[in-house]
């Protein structure tokens, strides 16, 4: 009798631990059952992928989604869909939210916004403040939290821990991989003079690069000697790819697609306020740096730090312009296009987007195409040619640092456990993403 599945695809070429090539995949029960030749099996549901490159479901593991707070921006509903409608099967949501997400309640309640609402799988950082160090390892605990979140830099309220000590607290009592914002608050606190109003091509004079290495430092330093394990977000000076090269055994390293694909002062000049993000936009010789630090894998995942404004917002003078751009519909195509272009390999992308955050964060049963594991992917047309324009933007921002960009490889279908959310840029399912589960937490 023929082996019957819930869902059967069929035809794809699968990118995976074993390489690539064609393989059909049986999933049964949300999860991945058989891999190879299944033309004779029955399912309750066929997706033809001839055509198709079948890859493990892509993970953000930075994104802001606002909510609770300025809703009018973001929501975890908007940001979600977003999301699936870019091949992305699962976030890592920051908690620079209103109120900050810096206690278990917090935590809590943002996980029961997101039921129901969120169209994608999920999970919640929390925020590390200069007070509530003793109750982190509760909130690690805490099933769908993604860890903890420290920024060194001025962010919202209470969510700022600049000082060695404060530092130093939060790293004697956590457990699990923390994240963190690199910018010296005391030298971007000396470098606010630089501003030069309406001059956008000053923001990364402002938040130069020394600011961005003397907190790594400083990080590595205090990491060390507390012997914990850290991530640093958004990298993007060639200096601290070179330093963080001698101590990758217990730090991990973001890239942004931004970082990535944008330049200075280019991208100033031609966007004004929707160029402006932190950290910013560097120039090309940083750009370089980033490129050869992702090409001999220093670098381990990417990340869209998907922070979206309004156009209003960021149409306020320099510096009164909001930092941070939408990112997570378009991280897989602009990141696709790059495969083509030769930058990296389809094989280097799934590592960065999947087995990169399986690998450093501890995911439990996702992050890889293999059995026993959640039968998330996405399925991208690698010769799909699109533009990318402001209007197909689903976030609730209505734009894209990309607007306008001609882009060859596409999500054709997002794929989370079993379900397929999206087909052909229309989300055809109800919002039904659950919390990840982490290794360390279960």
């Amino acid at each position: 009798m023929a082996e019957n599945y819930d869902l059967l695809i069929h035809g794809g070429t699968l990118v995976n631990h074993d390489g690539v090539g064609l393989a059909d995949i049986g999933v049964r029960d949300g999860k991945v059952v058989a891999i190879g030749d299944l033309a004779r099996a029955d399912a309750d549901e066929r997706i033809d992928a001839k055509g198709l490159h079948v890859l493990p479901g892509v993970i953000d593991t930075q994104v802001h989604f606002r909510e609770p707070g300025p809703t009018h921006k973001e929501d975890l509903e908007s940001g979600s869909r977003a999301a699936v409608l870019g091949g992305v099967v699962g976030v890592f949501e920051m908690p620079n939210t209103s109120p900050t997400t810096s206690t278990p309640d917090a935590l809590e309640h943002k996980l029961s916004l997101a039921k129901g609402r969120m169209h994608c799988d999920h999970a919640f950082y929390a925020g590390a403040t200069n007070d509530n160090a003793n109750i982190l390892p509760d909130l690690e605990r805490i099933p769908g939290c993604a860890g903890v979140k420290v920024f060194m830099g001025a962010s919202t309220g209470s969510l700022l821990v600049a000082d060695d000590a404060g530092l130093a607290r939060v790293l004697a009592t956590i457990s699990r991989r923390a994240a963190f914002h690199c910018e010296d608050e005391d030298r971007l606190n000396t470098r606010k003079s630089l501003a030069r109003a309406g001059d956008w091509t000053s923001h990364p004079e402002v938040r130069d690069a020394k600011a961005a290495l003397l907190a790594t430092q400083r990080l590595i330093r205090l990491a060390r000697k507390a012997g914990k394990r850290v991530h640093v977000l958004h990298v993007s000076t060639a200096e601290e790819m070179l330093y963080l090269q001698a101590h990758k055994d217990i730090a991990t390293i973001e890239v942004t697609p931004q970082h990535l694909t944008l330049r200075a002062p280019d991208c100033y000049e031609a966007m004004a306020g929707r160029a402006q993000m932190n950290p910013p936009i560097r120039s090309n010789e940083h750009r370089t740096a980033l490129w050869t630090a992702l090409k001999t894998g220093l670098v381990d995942v990417i990340g869209s730090d998907h922070a979206p404004h309004t156009l209003d917002e960021k149409a306020l003078s320099y510096p009164a312009s909001p930092s941070g751009m939408p990112g997570v519909q378009y991280l897989v195509p602009i990141m696709l296009d790059h495969v083509n272009k030769g930058r990296l390999s389809l094989e280097r992308f799934v590592d960065l987007t999947s087995a990169g955050p399986k690998r450093i964060f501890g995911l439990a049963g996702k992050g890889r195409i293999a059995s026993g594991y959640d039968a998330d992917f996405t399925l991208v047309d690698m010769q799909a040619e699109r533009q990318i324009v402001d209007a197909d933007s689903a976030s609730k921002s209505g734009w894209t640092p990309f607007d306008g960009k001609t882009v060859t490889g596409w999500p054709m279908a997002t794929i989370i456990r079993g379900n397929t959310v999206m087909r052909d840029g229309v989300v055809i399912a109800p919002a039904k993403g659950e919390p990840i589960l982490f290794e360390e937490a279960l």
